[in-house]
C-alpha cells in the first residue's frame, strides 16, 4: 500500500498543528500506517494537477493507491473503517463513535470557525467589537454542551476512537482563546488526547517539515 498526503510546505499555522493535514497524520500514526507527505504552496493548490486531486483547491487529500480522497472526516473515516483501531468493532459502538466524527465537524467546528475567521479577517470592521460577544457565547453554549455529554469519562464513548480523534482536533482551534481554559473538563480532555504516542508522533512529523522551509520560526 502507497499513501500519500498532501499538506501545506509552509502552514499559516506556523507548525502548530492546527491545518487539517494534521487529523489524518494522526489517524494513520494510530493505526499504525507509513505515508509520505506532498508539501504544496499556495500556488501549487490552484493547479490543475492539485484541482484534479481537490476540486476545491485545498488540503489535505490522501491517495491511497488508485484512491484519491479529500476532506479530513471523509479521510480520517476511510483509515478508520479500512484498520483496526479507531473504530469499535460491535456495531452499535461503530456507530456511535461516527456520530461523534460528524458532531465535531457539523455541530462544534461551524462556530468555532465563525468566530476565529471574524478575528482574522473583520477585526477592523465598525461591527466586530458588538459581534465578537455573540460568537464567543455561541462557542461557550457548544463547549457547555460538550462537556456535559462527556461528563467524567475519559472519552466520549467506551474507548479512544475517531470520534474523539476529530473532536480534539476542532477543540484545538481554540487554544488561546480563553474559551477553553473556562471549561476545565475540556481542557483535560484535549491534553489527554495529546498525551498519546500517536498524536506526538504526528505533531513532531508536521512541525519538522514547517521548521524545515521556515527555519526562522
Amino acid at each position: 500500500m502507497s499513501l500519500r498526503l498532501t499538506a501545506f510546505e509552509r502552514s499559516p499555522d506556523r507548525g502548530r498543528g492546527l491545518a487539517r493535514d494534521m487529523r489524518v497524520r494522526w489517524a494513520l500514526e494510530e493505526v499504525g500506517l507509513a505515508y509520505e507527505v506532498l508539501p504544496l504552496s499556495f500556488d501549487d493548490l490552484r493547479t490543475p494537477a492539485h484541482r484534479a486531486r481537490q476540486p476545491f483547491g485545498q488540503i489535505p487529500t490522501l491517495e491511497d493507491d488508485d484512491l484519491v480522497l479529500f476532506e479530513s472526516g471523509a479521510i480520517v473515516l476511510h483509515i478508520a473503517e479500512q484498520n483496526q483501531g479507531l473504530l469499535p468493532d460491535e456495531p452499535r459502538l461503530r456507530a456511535r463513535a461516527i456520530m461523534w466524527m460528524f458532531a465535531a465537524l457539523n455541530t462544534v467546528e461551524p462556530p468555532i470557525v465563525e468566530r476565529s475567521m471574524a478575528l482574522l479577517v473583520e477585526h477592523d470592521a465598525p461591527w466586530q467589537a458588538a459581534r465578537q460577544p455573540l460568537l464567543d457565547d455561541r462557542v461557550r453554549r457548544r463547549l457547555a454542551e460538550l462537556a456535559l455529554a462527556l461528563g467524567e469519562a475519559e472519552w466520549l464513548e467506551a474507548g479512544f476512537s475517531a470520534g474523539d480523534l476529530m473532536m480534539v482536533s476542532v477543540l484545538q482551534r481554540l487554544k488561546g482563546s480563553g474559551l477553553l481554559e473556562e471549561v476545565p473538563a475540556l481542557s483535560t480532555y484535549i491534553a489527554r488526547a495529546e498525551a498519546r504516542p500517536a498524536f506526538q508522533r504526528a505533531f513532531a512529523a508536521q512541525l519538522a517539515e514547517f521548521r524545515a522551509v521556515s527555519p526562522e520560526a
